[in-house]
């Protein structure tokens, strides 16, 4: 099976329970978590811990509970957090795979230079204990945090206190929160659970029982010994429609800018899904070190909270050059489980809000500039394979764009000679396919085990062959076992399937099967007299200018010469993958004038433009960019 790419973030702490309207319960369960099993001592663990270090028991459980819903973690993808205590080593490399999508950035150690994002290293010099058991041995682990909340205690009050109540700023300081609502929230949360008790039976039967101590509460009088910030918040930039209210988050998961003002173009509008609760959503992009997003909408009644100013960059799509022309839209809910997520009043709110925006910055609505995550391409070759998958193929784009009053399937459906354009057109409900869910696809704990569901789909597989039996279209830079012959059906699959909206040429025609360019290859789909395609009008068709290959790019940076002396270049280099690139014979579409390269250095707040200009193509379910020098791009004909 396809390995599930792990979300780009997680709750810190993990709600149980029946959620909004249409939801279920799930357990604490983190996605990104490779789940080292804690041991049947974990609680002697934590016990022994907290003696060494005198941190009352409830403190230090509570605050692991917080950080980690107790489980044990080998390290998310770019927040670096190790451990059931969330010990932190953000690395350059994290980063440039994670949210923010940094490959080829000149100023990439920029953005794991914080404190905050290197707890891990604080907890090794106050421990002596080595980086890497702190890392992957729980016992080390929660030493490693009981020492640090031990150092932090010291340093606000000049000593230790049995009373968990007195460790109110030490607590607040371990949750690496600068917002003063922020941090009060989370201390809220860790005295919630120390007041009323908590516990967990983890997977190999070993418990953790946090008893209750009735009488803690927050000292709110000791967030005067921290330096937090309580700064009023700026206006939200909602339709009046919407019911939106402003939290920030944390600094380090964006940049500061001046979009579009200063020359940065909003050109791009990214769906995402939060693969968890609205309100962890929320807390966890106010946590340094990991993701964030412009707007998080909750499934139950469309409510909106706005974290990031549009004029500012969120890190949302593991694209820096995408992150920097885009608005991202986080939505509530599980990719895997996204027909019982989305729900009409999340498509509706979200139609108004993506409508406003595009009026307001000018963004075309169509499915090249309205995207999914899981449309977005990684900046570099080692990125590709790992770019997530949300919101997933359960996402109605059909009924989405009918709402934006841009409909994909305007027009009679069929399909036109080879060289032609099609839009994939399949709806919906009407549209029923099967998936194969495994437990990683589906941080929600759903699902325990793999296994098919079928449901309505926006989507339509890719196979090698004109038949129901042929293999699925295989991606090499996705499936990379030795060996593979083909594409997976798996839910998180995202190299054997086309979307609703998404456009493409006619490479074939046999029978009931389209042949179309697709990832470098003719892949086929089933189109029994055309009723899964529309022909396409009003786009242009993108063919290499020589008998060369033209390069495909996964970002638009400017060269190298054309950057000021005070502001370092981007590294812009092709994607040069297996078929990456668009070979003689081979044809794609495009839509709308090139545009030039750009790129942004917040040290300075200087643009850079540059002077190649770049189509936005569709190459297979992603798209990607191409040097307009490189190819010609002639109107598509019927």
């Amino acid at each position: 099976m396809h390995k599930r790419k792990k979300k780009r973030w997680l709750p810190a702490a993990v709600l149980g329970g029946t959620l909004a309207a249409g939801a279920f319960a799930f357990l604490p369960t983190l996605a990104q978590a490779q789940n080292d099993a804690p041991t049947p001592s974990l609680q002697a663990e934590f016990t022994a811990a907290a003696k060494e270090f005198h941190v009352p028991l409830p403190v230090l459980l509570g605050v692991a509970r917080q950080e980690s819903g107790w489980q044990q973690h080998s390290g998310y993808n770019q927040t670096g957090g190790y451990g059931l205590m969330n010990l932190t080593d953000v690395t350059p490399q994290m980063v440039s795979r994670g949210a923010a999508g940094a490959a080829g950035r000149s100023d990439l150690t920029s953005f794991a230079d914080h404190p905050e994002l290197h707890t891990l290293s604080s907890a090794a010099k106050l421990t002596g204990i080595p980086a890497d058991r702190l890392r992957h041995r729980s016992a080390d682990n929660i030493r490693g945090g009981a020492a640090l909340l031990a150092s932090y205690q010291k340093q606000m009050t000049g000593g230790t206190s049995d009373d968990p109540s007195q460790w109110t700023a030490a607590v607040a300081r371990y949750s690496r929160l600068t917002d003063k609502k922020a941090a009060t929230s989370y201390v809220t949360s860790v005295f919630a659970a120390i007041h009323s008790g908590a516990q967990r039976q983890a997977g190999n039967g070993s418990a953790v029982s946090l008893q209750a101590v009735p009488s803690a509460k927050p000292v709110t009088g000791q967030f005067a010994k921290l330096r937090l910030t309580d700064t009023p918040a700026p206006q939200t930039e909602c339709p009046a429609t919407l019911t939106c209210t402003f939290v920030p988050a944390a600094a380090a998961n964006g940049q500061v800018s001046d979009r579009p003002a200063n020359g940065v173009k909003i050109t791009q509008i990214v769906l995402h899904t939060t693969e968890g609760s609205y309100d962890n959503a929320i807390e966890t992009f106010q946590k340094a070190g990991g993701a964030s997003a412009q707007y998080v909408m909750r499934a139950s009644d469309g409510a909106v909270t706005q974290m990031v100013p549009n004029k500012d960059v969120a890190f949302g799509d593991g694209n820096y050059d995408s992150n920097l022309h885009a608005i991202q839209i986080e939505h509530e809910g599980f990719s895997a489980h996204g027909a019982d997520w989305y729900t009409p009043v999340v498509y509706e709110k979200t139609a108004e809000l993506v409508k406003w925006l595009a009026a307001r910055y000018d963004v075309p609505l169509d499915r090249r500039h309205i995207l999914g995550h899981d449309n977005v391409p990684g900046p570099s070759d080692d990125t590709l394979a790992g770019m997530h998958w949300d919101p997933g193929n359960s996402w109605d784009w059909t009924r989405f764009m009918r709402l934006l009053g841009a409909p994909v399937d305007d027009g009679e459906r069929g399909v036109g000679p080879v060289g032609s354009a099609v839009t994939i057109t399949p709806g919906f409900d009407e549209n029923q396919q099967t998936y194969t869910v495994c437990p990683a696809d589906d941080p929600s704990g759903k699902v325990k085990e793999c296994g098919p569901q079928r449901g309505p789909s926006s989507a339509l597989f890719v196979r090698s062959a004109p038949a129901d039996d042929a293999p699925l279209l295989l991606d090499p830079v996705v499936h990379t076992d030795e060996g593979a012959k083909a594409g997976t059906d798996g839910v998180a699959d995202w190299s054997t399937t086309v979307q609703a909206g998404q456009q493409f040429v006619v490479a074939d025609r046999q029978g009931d099967w389209t042949a179309i360019w697709f990832d470098g290859q003719k892949g086929w789909i089933h189109n029994p007299g055309g009723r899964n395609t529309t022909p396409a009008e009003g786009v242009r068709i993108v063919k290499p200018a020589g008998t060369g290959a033209a390069h495909v790019f996964g970002t638009a940076y400017p060269q190298e010469s054309e950057y000021p002396a005070d502001v370092k270049p981007s590294k812009q280099t092709p994607l040069t993958a297996k078929n990456y690139g668009i070979r003689a014979g081979q044809a794609y579409v495009t839509s709308g004038e090139p545009q030039a390269a750009s790129d942004y250095s917040p040290s300075n707040g200087k643009v850079v433009h540059g002077a190649k200009r770049y189509y936005t193509v569709q190459f297979n379910h992603r798209y990607v960019l191409v040097d307009s020098a490189e190819v010609t791009a002639a109107p598509a004909g019927r």
